[in-house]
């Protein structure tokens, strides 16, 4: 039972961090306080996935080096200071550094450090643990979203971004103090036959020498691609749902849908793909992401409709968050775990710049999402053909020398 207490704090941590999938419930407040445009309030969004994924990489290594918990108490601290410093706000650039930049520092901070932890505990059940944590982040923003949207409605913008930075940080706290890592000599219940048949990789290979190998290339451009189109409706699901003619309320419950479909694919997918295989799973998922692109674009505007797509969109999406962290773990060892899927995760930071850009210049240009949604799908094709010809190695390029533990 040990080893399930880090899986809770990773929850705890990730629900926290989660919030970050809320943003959308301050989008029209804000707009309507200030008079700010789409595109303006889009880049709050895209600046904090750029510092969470450039952050990321750097907390990787400290990760490694010194263990989970400096990241995730620096990830607590860094995403409840920037919510409460985001009340102070009174122009778009402080908007920008309180929330893009602190928020988005804490995210990259925070989220280095449950994964690897999942990742050593379980490597029995490593898409399932990995999950669980990751679900958590996905699943913040079903919490997250209606309450925010109750406390903004109650008591206004500036005192919700406090109540939230306060509960960030508690919750970030539990999680630090439950993560670390399995002591020297720990060793884990025996994989299944069906599981252990499926292990690849048997030595830890460097970020240096992994970025070498032409499948970390195959996987990033499929990383890249395939989550654009979730970033699209992360960054615009509010505003989306309120232009097809959904109320204010209705809107923000889109919000609940899309976190439990999120928290689904992380969890139900990643336990899935200990058994299915982990490129077979992103495939899948890859394809039924661009059948939802081509769906919202066609105009869907009957809410159960609406609701059923975005359900499906999120747990596309929330499955490669899952399973790209599984992979990396699977091909090139747990030893440089943090680094190497900080490299990988850049393709997520480069989706959080692609996706809410198209969506909130198209929306600009035109007045719809729709020919966004198409191009999110033309993307997803490009991603299916990348991983199509990611291969798993089955031991260390040639190349390469053994990494002694």
């Amino acid at each position: 039972m040990t080893r399930w207490f880090p899986i809770i704090g990773g929850i705890s941590l990730n629900l926290a961090l989660g919030s970050l999938y809320a943003w959308s419930v301050f989008v029209l407040p804000l707009e309507r306080e200030f008079g700010w445009n789409r595109a303006q309030t889009s880049w709050v969004y895209t600046i904090a996935i750029v510092c969470f994924a450039a952050t990321f990489i750097v907390a990787g290594k400290l990760q490694d080096a010194k263990g989970p918990r400096i990241c995730a108490f620096l990830g607590a601290l860094l995403v409840g200071g920037g919510f409460a410093l985001s009340s102070f706000t009174t122009s778009v650039t402080f908007l920008y550094i309180a929330f893009g930049v602190i928020v988005g520092v804490g995210n990259g901070f925070g989220y280095s450090a449950p994964t690897p932890v999942a990742s050593k505990w379980f490597p029995d059940k490593r898409g399932l643990a990995v999950g669980l944590m990751v679900g958590g982040y996905g699943a913040g923003s079903a919490i997250i979203g209606p309450v925010a949207t109750r406390l903004i409605a109650d008591y206004g913008w500036r005192s919700t971004f406090q109540i939230l930075g306060v509960a960030f940080f508690v919750m970030g706290l539990i999680g630090t103090a439950l993560l670390k890592n399995p002591p020297t000599g720990f060793k884990a219940p025996a994989p299944s036959p069906a599981a252990a048949a499926k292990k690849r990789a048997s030595i830890d290979i460097p970020t240096r020498d992994m970025i070498r190998t032409p499948t970390f290339w195959a996987l990033w451009l499929a990383y890249c691609l395939g989550t654009t189109a979730g970033q699209m409706m992360i960054s615009q699901l509010v505003p989306f749902m309120r232009s097809v003619g959904l109320t204010p309320e209705a809107a923000a419950f889109a919000i609940t849908i899309a976190a439990v479909g999120n928290a689904g694919g992380r969890i139900l997918s990643g336990a899935l793909s200990d058994s299915l295989g982990r490129l077979t799973t992103l495939k899948v998922m890859i394809v039924g992401s661009l059948l939802v692109m081509v769906s919202l674009g066609m105009g869907v505007n009957q809410i159960i409709a609406l609701y059923a797509l975005v359900a499906a969109g999120y747990w596309c999406y929330g499955t490669q968050l899952s399973v790209f962290a599984s992979t990396t773990a699977d091909f090139y060892g747990t030893r440089y775990l943090g680094m190497n899927y900080g490299a990988l995760f850049s393709a997520w930071g480069v989706a959080g710049i692609v996706g809410p850009f198209i969506a909130a210049r198209v929306y600009q240009v035109t007045g719809s999402y729709s020919y966004a949604f198409h191009g999110a799908a033309l993307l997803a094709c490009v991603a299916f053909v990348s991983i199509s010809m990611a291969r798993p190695p089955l031991s260390a390029p040639a190349t390469l020398e053994p990494v002694r533990a």
